[in-house]
């Protein structure tokens, strides 16, 4: 309950969460409020960059990967209409490279799902004091490569052919390599 006691240093309490798996959104957006957080959700980008147009909120958990494009235009939407706003970024395809780009983009945190709603309150509540703990187990040399094609991807906007060229790789090759999931 330390969290909730956080919260109440906020005085504005408002959430968005955008999110395409109607499911999680329910349950997350059930969690939050139970947790103090007075929620608006959204299923696409369209429909949470609408919402910020209105009345950006204090807070926002946005899923990366939505139907109609990605979420973190959501974020940059937030950061450009209220600059003080605490965002995360949510995913089931977590990889270092979209995580440096949801930072750089203004989120405070970068979550793999399913992310527990404690996790996510911890996340949007979170100081910079507050340290990160170092991995059990290091990444695999694939891993490591994967990233690195990932890095290359997002700083390239993810433009596959001038990915392809600055890795000297043949852009279907690197295709094949970005639509499998990331190798442990």
């Amino acid at each position: 309950m330390g969290a909730i006691a956080e919260l109440t240093n906020h005085p504005d309490r408002s959430l968005l969460i955008v999110e395409d798996d109607k499911p999680f959104l329910e349950r997350l957006s059930r969690a939050m409020e139970t947790r103090g957080f007075t929620v608006t959700s959204c299923e696409s980008v369209a429909e949470g960059i609408s919402q910020i147009g209105k009345s950006a909120p204090a807070f926002a958990v946005v899923d990366l990967r939505l139907g109609d494009g990605n979420g973190l235009d959501v974020v940059s939407a937030l950061k450009r209409k209220r600059p003080e706003a605490r965002a995360i970024v949510l995913t089931g395809y977590g990889n270092i490279a979209t995580a440096v780009t949801a930072v750089k983009m203004g989120a405070v945190d970068y979550l793999a799902k399913p992310a527990d709603a404690d996790d996510v309150v911890a996340a949007l509540l979170s100081t910079v004091s507050d340290k990160s703990e170092l991995p059990q187990n290091p990444m695999s040399a694939d891993r490591v490569r994967w990233e690195h094609i990932q890095r290359i991807y997002e700083m390239c906007n993810r433009n596959v052919s001038e990915t392809a060229r600055r890795l000297n790789m043949h852009r279907r090759t690197l295709q094949r390599i970005l639509a499998k999931r990331a190798p442990k």
